[in-house]
């Protein structure tokens, strides 16, 4: 159960929690994309509808790292899930009622889509990402089938910490996991990262390991300048080794409570992270996807096609 200081803070962030330890929120890009304003980098590499998208997490206090990029509230962290667990039935079915409810206010601005207000109210797709370490939960793996019989894809984005879900998941696949790198080496990871847990560098290698096994994979790199953006070629070797499809190389962003540990020159330009990938790929040979500058990400991708998922 969270506490009410915690309950509160999330309400005035524009959080909608879901039953007992679970949350959404509509991220920037749905809203810009119901007023046609654009939409984020999912929908150009992978053809997501970012107005149909949930941006959720079936935990909002645990997670294993306490990263200074992060901009959530990591005051309220925990390194390990209490419960009781929410089934994945009562969870999916509150995200798309709180998502509703986050988007029925839209309905009254003249410069919305009305199509795509509509069809916002069915979403297509969860991106399980929004705060704490989605391992922790439990019954991820279940979370995942009950999102997929619904006709529904997903993104699960882990931290890597938790091998042992990470397993598990492989019976039960998300349509892409996603595994961060957060640095490349351990030194730099325990400076950036600040583990919770022994053995997290060790864990995450273990979890990279496996995502040769996944039907589709991703690592993501969220670059610091000064901090983490560094070291190309361990970066590679590590990539390589796990094989993974696709590989998002992505600018740290100055928001949120990130700003209390770092500042703004720590946030690459997008002309400095395709740079840093560029690098990288030297060492690695995977393919120049996609960009996208609003976002100061580059694709790199293991086959030229088959990019997209989402379903019509």
């Amino acid at each position: 159960m969270l506490s009410n200081t915690l309950a509160e803070k999330l309400k005035r962030q524009h959080y909608k929690i879901v039953g007992n330890h679970s949350v959404v929120k509509t991220c920037l890009w749905c809203r810009k994309a119901l007023r046609d304003e654009g939409t984020c980098y999912k929908s150009h590499f992978y053809g997501i509808k970012s107005w149909r998208c949930v941006q959720m997490s079936p935990v909002i206090t645990a997670c294993t790292l306490r990263c200074i990029w992060c901009w959530r509230s990591i005051d309220f962290t925990e390194t390990q899930f209490a419960g009781p667990a929410d089934s994945p039935k009562r969870i999916v079915d509150g995200c798309i009622e709180k998502q509703r409810e986050l988007l029925s206010g839209f309905g009254g601005y003249a410069n919305v889509s009305k199509k795509r207000l509509r069809e916002a109210a069915n979403p297509l797709h969860f991106a399980v990402s929004l705060i704490g370490e989605p391992c922790l939960y439990l019954k991820l793996p279940q979370l995942t089938e009950e999102i997929h019989r619904r006709g529904l894809t997903s993104f699960v984005v882990s931290n890597g910490t938790k091998p042992e879900m990470i397993r598990k998941l492989l019976r039960h696949q998300p349509t892409q996991l996603y595994i961060t790198l957060p640095a490349p080496n351990e030194e730099i990871f325990t400076k950036c990262c600040r583990p919770q847990v022994k053995e997290a560098w060790k864990n995450i290698a273990k979890s990279l390991s496996l995502l040769d096994k996944f039907n589709r994979s991703a690592v993501r790199l969220t670059l610091v300048k000064g901090r983490n953006m560094c070291n190309e070629e361990e970066y590679a070797r590590i990539l390589s080794k796990a094989n993974p499809d696709f590989v998002e190389v992505k600018a740290y962003m100055y928001l949120g409570l990130s700003r209390k540990h770092l500042s703004l020159e720590n946030m690459p330009l997008h002309e400095d992270v395709k740079e840093f990938a560029e690098k990288i790929n030297k060492h690695l040979g995977y393919h120049l996807a996609g960009e996208s500058k609003p976002s100061r990400v580059v694709l790199l991708s293991k086959k030229k096609s088959n990019l997209k998922i989402s379903p019509d």
